[in-house]
């Protein structure tokens, strides 16, 4: 399964900023929208109304299992109804980073940043999911996607502010940020 987030002039999410990080930015553009397919729809001729990323979830990659169970055990899925705000951050690491062994990835991952251990205080307040696209020729690594109720705005910044601290973003060459919040349709 493959998710596809489309930024262009309709979508069901409503897009508030896009913002560079590190690196190129993407272009803004006033909606997103956010759908699942089994296959990848190639765009014949590249776009300049719209953008599209794609990736798919994966197994997890430096995960052990006490930390799964502990993530399992309070993470909060995606799509609830208090959630009408979210974040789709693409990030792409530096070759230095590819160039570590699994091993090596996964000391800098939680030994070193605590992504795992300092990120579960945040759960289940904010939803997340990563999506994988390094091998897909996407222009990203992975595309990360959070949902939150915008009660818990505050503690999302708080969240990648700390994120973006860790020894691990060192090795992030590129990164986007596009705020949306949710389109509610009136009757």
């Amino acid at each position: 399964m493959f998710r596809t987030f489309r930024g262009g002039h309709s979508g069901g999410w409503r897009v508030i900023s896009i913002a560079p990080v590190t690196g190129e930015p993407l272009p803004f553009m006033p909606a997103l929208s956010v759908t699942d397919s089994e296959a990848i729809a190639l765009p014949l001729v590249p776009s300049r109304n719209a953008w599209r990323l794609v990736g798919a979830p994966s197994s997890l990659r430096y995960t052990e299992r006490p930390e799964k169970q502990q993530l399992t055990a309070v993470q909060a899925g995606l799509g609830r109804v208090e959630a009408t705000s979210a974040a789709l951050i693409p990030i792409r690491k530096s070759q230095a980073w590819w160039d570590l062994t699994q091993e090596e990835r996964r000391k800098i991952f939680e030994d070193k940043s605590h992504h795992i251990a300092s990120s579960l205080r945040f759960l289940p307040a904010i939803a997340r999911q990563l999506y994988h696209c390094r091998d897909l020729g996407e222009p990203f690594d992975f595309l990360t996607w959070f949902e939150f109720a915008p009660a818990h705005a505050s503690l999302f910044e708080e969240l990648v502010g700390m994120l973006r601290r860790t020894e691990e973003w060192n090795y992030v060459e590129r990164e986007v940020d596009v705020r949306v919040v949710k389109e509610v349709l009136s009757a």
